[in-house]
């Protein structure tokens, strides 16, 4: 919780328990009776459903990978990651976070283009309005905006934090979790050989991890994935994910991945190309799993009835935030089709979202959900987020928010460019 979202929680208890204590006089006691009388208990406080959103402060930081992470569009060593900090009126705040990434090799998104569209498109959209709840904020920043998510996702889901916090509750339960924990995988990058890759596998193995993710592209991939089946036994959950870097021409080569046993090949083929994912589907016995091809509900609609994919990955930044995200969620639980949560190098802001997210009921596959010292030397957040001995992550539930602190003190140290964005003062109702 935020300096500022202390402060009024503060400011509210201190208001309550005055309520609670201007009585009339107590009656007469010993001193030990006095002592050991208990107060009554606090009158709960009225639930506010309003988002007012004030001051949206932009911050660039850069962290560094405790170790290169490379997958077939690229290698990256520093991340460069764009926060949100927003506050409403009531003083209430929250931080967010935008998983574009430095270059479009992803999607065609970047840190710099989501932070032109948050600033000039996006935010002015949001401020002066007064907004029910959060449901209602990813129809008002897709209003003749295309494109865009990850910009869009990450003040979609602010407000979705936001609004936890004005309603103190945690924020898996606000989104209807049901987990208390979730189970996470691992996802290694491309490595120069594959006796180095099935090193890093039982190491991943022996430290609990639920699922195996190997990343692979042209002629590093089915004899790794092979030597990684050999090492980690029949039993283990272990996939394969491409990032798009196969052609429908490759079909008869995928097709040898069928005896590895994997439980799925992630993203094979081009984002657009669900008709040749079909056809890759129909001579696979492996099943495909798409990521970068589901950006609405929509495509995972048309996923489903073309039968390009038996699994997705829904990776909230990318489909353009949580209430996407759901809907995606539960045409899939409807259809019978898996759901897991992918993840984009995210600090500990972003993880606490997508662990939320991963507590509701048809994530039913292991998400990367990695804690923090499988990427960093030290996260932004306070606790930093762990895993159990047998691959669970606890997913918070006690306190309003997001169930983590940000380090301001290390953000400032980290960071290479501010901005604040400021809201005018005529607020607009918004059904």
């Amino acid at each position: 919780m935020s300096g500022l979202t202390t402060t009024v929680y503060q400011i509210g208890l201190s208001h309550r328990r005055a309520a609670c204590y201007v009585r009339a006089p107590f009656p007469r006691r010993s001193p030990s009776s006095f002592r050991s009388r208990r107060p009554p208990p606090l009158p709960p406080l009225p639930r506010r459903r309003m988002i007012r959103l004030d001051r949206i402060s932009l911050r660039e930081i850069h962290l560094a990978l405790k170790e290169p992470f490379r997958i077939s569009s690229g290698v990256e060593s520093t991340r460069r990651i764009l926060l949100l900090e927003l506050t409403d009126r009531d003083g209430a705040s929250v931080w967010a976070e935008c998983v574009a990434g430095a270059l479009p090799n992803y999607t065609p998104e970047t840190i710099d283009t989501a932070w032109l569209a948050i600033r000039e498109w996006l935010a002015p959209r949001l401020f002066g309005r007064t907004l029910p709840d959060a449901t209602g904020v990813h129809a008002l920043l897709a209003e003749n905006i295309r494109g865009h998510n990850m910009a869009k996702a990450a003040l979609e889901m602010g407000c979705w934090g936001l609004e936890s916090v004005i309603q103190r509750t945690p924020l898996a339960l606000l989104l209807g979790g049901t987990r208390t924990e979730v189970p996470t995988g691992i996802s290694l990058g491309i490595q120069s050989a594959p006796e180095r890759l099935v090193e890093r596998a039982l190491a991943a193995l022996a430290a609990g991890y639920r699922k195996i993710k190997i990343k692979i592209q042209p002629d590093q991939d089915v004899a790794y994935a092979r030597a990684v089946r050999a090492a980690v036994g029949p039993d283990v959950e272990l996939m394969a994910d491409a990032n798009a870097a196969y052609s429908i021409e490759d079909a008869d080569h995928l097709v040898q991945l069928d005896d590895v046993k994997l439980l799925m090949l992630e993203q094979p083929l081009g984002a657009d190309e669900l008709l040749q994912l079909a056809e890759l589907q129909r001579r696979m016995t492996t099943p495909l799993c798409l990521d970068e091809s589901i950006t609405d509900v929509r495509r995972a609609r048309d996923m489903i009835a073309l039968g390009s994919g038996r699994i997705i990955n829904i990776k909230p930044g990318r489909v353009g935030g949580f209430t996407a995200s759901r809907a995606i969620h539960d045409l899939c639980q409807a259809a019978g089709v898996p759901v897991w949560c992918g993840g984009m190098l995210e600090s500990g802001i972003g993880r606490a979202y997508n662990v939320a997210l991963a507590s509701l009921p048809n994530f039913s596959l292991p998400g990367d959900l990695s804690p923090s010292a499988r990427y960093w030397a030290a996260d932004i957040v306070a606790p930093e987020w762990t895993m159990t001995a047998s691959g669970m992550v606890r997913v918070p539930r006690e306190e309003p928010g997001l169930g983590v602190r940000v380090d301001v003190e290390r953000l400032e140290a980290i960071t290479t460019r501010t901005e604040v964005l400021t809201a005018p003062r005529t607020m607009v109702p918004v059904a």
